[in-house]
This record gives structure tokens, C-alpha cells and sequence, in this order.
């Protein structure tokens, strides 16, 4: 009877708890807050040294937050994140480097296509934001911070070429610039530095974070820890959750550890759960991107991508099984990458020498990073398409038929089997030498996480603004909906974290 009775009570207490406000979250008093030894009180806490982590600080700054009121963390022992090992190039739609290149674009287009990408799952006020913003988010990184582009790049899902490419054809092309700049201004990132908790007030307002200085990444218990007070708000930039098999898991049960990550070690997704630790709402966590252009002949990220996304509309992708192909070639990521793992083994993307010199070597790849990549051998080259036959193990008259047949659409600029795309310059694949990558896809991009709304402030459970939290990049959700369009998510992380820095600044404070 007594235990019935424990049961009714606690049942009354949980729905009690249930009906009020944020009542199951974890929160400190006003008398527990004043007895809190904060080391340390600033302005502005950023977590993560990213494209959006970096972006709201520089904004900040710019916008006349004093440098020593700028706490940028990061829990590892080099800046960058992912973004520093990205494929270097940022969408924008309607600049000048596209008008000088003959190709009409608008922040409409681009919006539309985010939002046929993402499957009607985009929150519309988001992509929006994106859209609008782009054009100007280019001149930003190119006027105000010294990033050097060199060309108007293609990726698969979009209308036209609109991926704004850096020189050296890597994220660190955006970071490293950015850092130089944030030096400049008097700001440098404080590196081995977890966060393991949000600290909010019984208002639901986040005061600060308490964190640990002197961790070592793989070592859970180092650290010193420290209270940091941040009076106009935590902003979370710290990335998705790629690299954690039972987080991912958890949304998708197909990714196991029997797929490997494009992601930085570090890409881990604590600070998402700690945010719903304290009553933040996750949205579509459950889409999960992979990468349809690594292959299995290098790791990680590698450099099979900058071939391999310029390839697309040059040449086919096949089934090395039957020499036929079997998608869109400049389809969307996911649809490339769900064709490839329904195949259930890596496929083949190919193009001439002469295509790839055209719209490849020299502009998407240096020719260092080429030869470093053939030498490895993550770009095969081949004399012949019957030596590339032999050595990668394709019916040869299959892949006769199918590249004539190929060669046949490029020519005509229509494709009648899949609608791939072709562009102006592309050539049949008559002659050798040609050029091959094997594709074999891995985690990429979590396109949920945390939600926002259009000004990166987070929302709770119930659809309410937590006061004094902020987020942006691959740590929210909602952006890209059930697919992320290449360089979209660059826009994406920068916009939003100079989004968060504008909203900090008019914040009055818990």
C-alpha cells in the first residue's frame, strides 16, 4: 500500500513538474548564483574556433565589443575544427566574381534550391537568412577579413555555379585569415578548454559556463576547472556530432563504426547534449549526411573530393560490377551517397585527362595536390578506358557501351536516363589519358542538432528563446532540412555566428 502510494506521489510530482515551465531542468538560485566564485566575467562566450565560432567574434569586435570581452574556447590543442580541413570554398549567390564569369544567380535561386535540397524540411526564416545574406557574407570575407578567392565553382544540387573557391583549396583558407584578423584585433582563442556545463539562473537565463583550462583531448578527467560569467550570452559553435558512434547511432542505427567520418576527432556533440541538458529543443537529428565523393583509398576527408565534386557533369559514375551507371551524377549528396551504399561496394567516377584539365587540375586542385594524389593513388590514371577496365575490374564492353552512350548525352547537353547535368565546356571522353576515383561514402554532416530561430538565439522544448544562449553552424538544426548542399553550410556557420555576435551585442544581461 505504501509503495502505491509513493508511486501516486511521484506521479504527481513529475506531472506537476511536467506542466511548468523548464521545471525539470537543472538550474541555480539567485542566492546559489550570487555564492558562485566566478574566475573570470566576459562579454561574449564563444564555444568553438570554426567558421562560426571565428565569424562572431570578428563581428563582435567589429562591432565595438572590447577585445578583452571576447573569451573564444576551444576544447582542442589546434583551432579549426572541421572547418579548417574543408574543401575551401563558400556559396554565395549575385556577386561580382559571378557576374564577371557570365552566370546569373540571385539570393531567390539559391534560397529555392536550399529548400528543394532539403526536402521542404528547411525552416524557411533560416534559408532565408542564408539566401539574403550570402552575397554580402562574400564581400565580408573578401573586403574586411583578406580571404583570396580564385573561382566560381559547381556543386552537385545546385542551379549554377555559386561555390566561391579560396586559393589553396582548403578551409584554411577562411581560418587562417580569420585567426590573423582576430590577432590583429587583439583576440586569441584559448585552446584546451572543455565546457562541461551551462549555467542557468532560475529565470532560465544562461549566466556563464563552467569548464576545465589544461585539458588534454582522449584524457576525461584533466583540466583545471573554472567558472566563466558571460554577461551578454554563451554562443554554441562546437560543431556536430559526426565522430560519436553511439550519438549517431542513437538517430540512425545504420551508422555504425563500420563507417568512418570525414570529421576532426573532436567532432563529438557534447555541447548539443548539455544544451538539452538545460531544456534545448533538437530538431531532425536523425539526418545524418555522408559524403558520397571519399574514397576507401585514403582517410578522412582526403583529397578525393576537390576531384571528384568538379568531376560531376564531366564524365560517369558506374557500378564497377556491371560498367553501367547508376545515378545522377550531379545529383544532391544524399542521393549520390544512398546510391552508392544501396550498391553495398565502391563505385567509379571517371573523366579524361583533357575534361580535367579544363574544369579540374589547376583550378579546383592545385597541380601539387594532383600529383600527390595520383602518386597516392586516390586518382588513378589510366592510358586507355580498357587498361582502366583491367586494373579496376569492370566488364570492359559494358563500359564501352555505357561511356559511348555517355558521350552521346554530353554532346547532345541532354540525359535522358538520369538528367545529369552538363556544362558549356565538358567534352566527350573519346581519348586517354582518363582519370579514375573509386567512391566508398562517410559521415560527413549532421544536419540536425540544436534549434534557432533567425536571430541564432536556442530554442527550449516548448518553442521559447533560453535567454543568453546563442548557436550556429553544424550544431543546429533545421538549416539545410534532409540535405545539405556543398558550401551552403560554410555560409551557413559564418552567417549565423555574426548573426550571434549582433544579437549579444543588444542582449541586457541576466
Amino acid at each position: 500500500m505504501s509503495a502505491d502510494i509513493s508511486r501516486r506521489k511521484l506521479f504527481g510530482a513529475a506531472t506537476a513538474a511536467a506542466v511548468g515551465s523548464f521545471s525539470f531542468v537543472k538550474t541555480v538560485s539567485a542566492a546559489e548564483a550570487k555564492n558562485i566564485t566566478w574566475n573570470e566575467t566576459k562579454e561574449f562566450v564563444i564555444v568553438g574556433t570554426g567558421f562560426a565560432g571565428l565569424a562572431a567574434a570578428l563581428e563582435a569586435r567589429q562591432l565595438g565589443m572590447a577585445a578583452d570581452q571576447i573569451l573564444v574556447l576551444d576544447k582542442m590543442p589546434v583551432p579549426g575544427g572541421n572547418s579548417i580541413i574543408n574543401g575551401g570554398a563558400v556559396a554565395a549567390a549575385g556577386t561580382d566574381m559571378q557576374e564577371k564569369a557570365g552566370i546569373k544567380d540571385s539570393a531567390d535561386l539559391l534560397y529555392a534550391d536550399i529548400i528543394k535540397a532539403g526536402g521542404g524540411l528547411a525552416h524557411p526564416a533560416l534559408a532565408r537568412r542564408i539566401a539574403d545574406e550570402s552575397a554580402e557574407n562574400f564581400y565580408w570575407l573578401r573586403d574586411k577579413i583578406g580571404v583570396q578567392f580564385k573561382a566560381v565553382t559547381f556543386h552537385g544540387g545546385h542551379s549554377v555555379h555559386r561555390s566561391h573557391a579560396v586559393t589553396n583549396n582548403s578551409g584554411s583558407g577562411f581560418i587562417n585569415p580569420m585567426l590573423a584578423k582576430l590577432k590583429e584585433e587583439g583576440v586569441t582563442p584559448r585552446l584546451r578548454c572543455v565546457v562541461d556545463e551551462l549555467i542557468v539562473n532560475d529565470q532560465h537565463c544562461v549566466l556563464g559556463v563552467k569548464a576545465r583550462t589544461g585539458y588534454r583531448f582522449g584524457r576525461e578527467n584533466s583540466g583545471k576547472t573554472v567558472y566563466i560569467r558571460a554577461t551578454k550570452g554563451v554562443l554554441l559553435a562546437s560543431g556536430g556530432f559526426a565522430q560519436n558512434v553511439q550519438m549517431r547511432t542513437s538517430h540512425d542505427p545504420r551508422l555504425t563504426a563500420d563507417f568512418t567520418s570525414t570529421n576532426h576527432p573532436g567532432a563529438t556533440g557534447e555541447m548539443i547534449q548539455e544544451a538539452q541538458e538545460i531544456g534545448a529543443n533538437t530538431i531532425q537529428m536523425d539526418w545524418i549526411q555522408l559524403g558520397p565523393w571519399t574514397s576507401p583509398d585514403e582517410q578522412g576527408f582526403g583529397v578525393a573530393p576537390l576531384f571528384v565534386e568538379s568531376a560531376v557533369g564531366y564524365g560517369p559514375m558506374v557500378d564497377p560490377a556491371t560498367g553501367k551507371r547508376f545515378i545522377k551524377e550531379t545529383g544532391n549528396r544524399k542521393v549520390r551517397a544512398d546510391a552508392i551504399v544501396a550498391i553495398g561496394h565502391p563505385c567509379v567516377i571517371y573523366t579524361s585527362l583533357e575534361n580535367a584539365k579544363n574544369v579540374i587540375i589547376g583550378k579546383n586542385m592545385t597541380p601539387e595536390i594532383y600529383e600527390r594524389a595520383r602518386k597516392s593513388g586516390v586518382v588513378k590514371e589510366y592510358p586507355t578506358l580498357k587498361a582502366m577496365a583491367d586494373d579496376l575490374k569492370i566488364p570492359y564492353d559494358e563500359l564501352k557501351k555505357t561511356n559511348d552512350t555517355f558521350n552521346g548525352y554530353m554532346a547532345a547537353k541532354k540525359d535522358p536516363d538520369f538528367d545529369c547535368m552538363f556544362f558549356d565546356n565538358s567534352k566527350p571522353n573519346t581519348d586517354g589519358p582518363f582519370l579514375a576515383v573509386r567512391l566508398w561514402p562517410r559521415v560527413h554532416h549532421c544536419m540536425g542538432g540544436l534549434e534557432i530561430n533567425d536571430n541564432a538565439q536556442v530554442l527550449s522544448v516548448r518553442g521559447k528563446v533560453i535567454n543568453g544562449l546563442y548557436a550556429a553552424g553544424e550544431v543546429t538544426g533545421g538549416v539545410h532540412g534532409m540535405v545539405r548542399l556543398g558550401t551552403v553550410a560554410v555560409a551557413d556557420c559564418m552567417i549565423f555566428g555574426r548573426v550571434a555576435a549582433r544579437t549579444a551585442m543588444k542582449f541586457k544581461g541576466c
